[in-house]
């Protein structure tokens, strides 16, 4: 996928290793939109999974509406190649709250779900809610040293390579103010009918970090566990909101452990 293209519409970015024969892994990425923080877990999911990441143009002001049309539009697309095999939609932080729209959307598309980190705890924070309204006020050259000042609330550092550490701040910096205020003002916004919410019959592995200092994600995927009939709860005591950036996190051994995952015989999709 070109630079352009990212640049232009939402795309999935694609690995080198293409496996068409195993379930599709459907990753939606936090609030950076750039997909590309999933590269220290994707060697792990390649284990089992044909893994694609999404990409959000760094300019683009989409609603939850459109997005959620772009990521069933680019699901449709991979399906289109290799139609009955399983999916899995696996959301972070911003991306959990757009996949349980996407789920809510299209349930019939995905066999397994995964949430980690949720962030539709952001309203849980009136602090950080209200905060988040004075950043209109912050002169776009602060936001990088504001992005320095964030990297201890968004992870564990110590337990976070220097070199995914350098990662992180770049890619945080990598996004425009404006949209940055434009995904902070989604999640003041964000709504989800609970009613449709419950409806989910797919098994759901909610994963939150313990040690979360950005947002209360233990309490919220308890919350969300209330809602789901067919869940089941990871909580990672040690481990902050970019849980998946730390060294001692493999989402892969985390599915396994969990069950969570289905022989390579059972690739159909969730019936309607």
């Amino acid at each position: 996928m070109t630079i352009q293209e990212v640049e232009l519409n939402p795309c999935f970015l694609t690995p080198e290793r293409v496996q068409p024969e195993y379930p599709l892994l459907v990753y939606l990425p936090g609030m950076d939109g750039t997909g590309q923080l999933l590269r220290s877990q994707t060697v792990g999911l390649e284990t089992g999974f044909d893994v694609r990441s999404l990409a959000l143009p760094r300019k683009g002001l989409n609603t939850w509406d459109a997005l959620t049309k772009s990521v069933l539009d680019l699901i449709d697309g991979e399906l289109e190649k290799s139609s009955q095999r399983a999916v899995y939609l696996c959301g972070e932080s911003f991306g959990g709250c757009l996949a349980m729209k996407v789920a809510i959307q299209a349930p019939h598309l995905f066999k397994r779900i995964i949430l980690i980190n949720p962030a539709s705890s952001f309203q849980l924070r009136p602090w950080l809610s209200w905060a988040s309204q004075l950043t209109y006020l912050v002169p776009t050259g602060l936001y990088d040293i504001g992005a320095l000042g964030l990297l201890p609330f968004l992870a564990s550092l110590s337990r976070i390579s220097r070199s995914d550490r350098h990662d992180l701040l770049k890619t945080m910096r990598s996004v425009p103010a404006e949209t940055v205020l434009w995904r902070l003002s989604l999640l003041r916004e964000f709504h989800l009918d609970e009613e449709k919410l419950g409806h989910l019959t797919q098994p759901v592995l909610l994963i939150a970090g313990g040690s979360d200092r950005l947002l209360p994600s233990v309490t919220e995927v308890k919350r969300i566990g209330n809602i789901l009939p067919n869940n089941k709860i990871v909580v990672l005591p040690h481990c902050g909101h970019a849980c998946l950036l730390e060294q001692d996190t493999n989402l892969y051994e985390i599915l396994e452990a969990n069950d969570f995952l289905e022989s390579k015989a059972d690739t159909g999709r969730v019936k309607k």
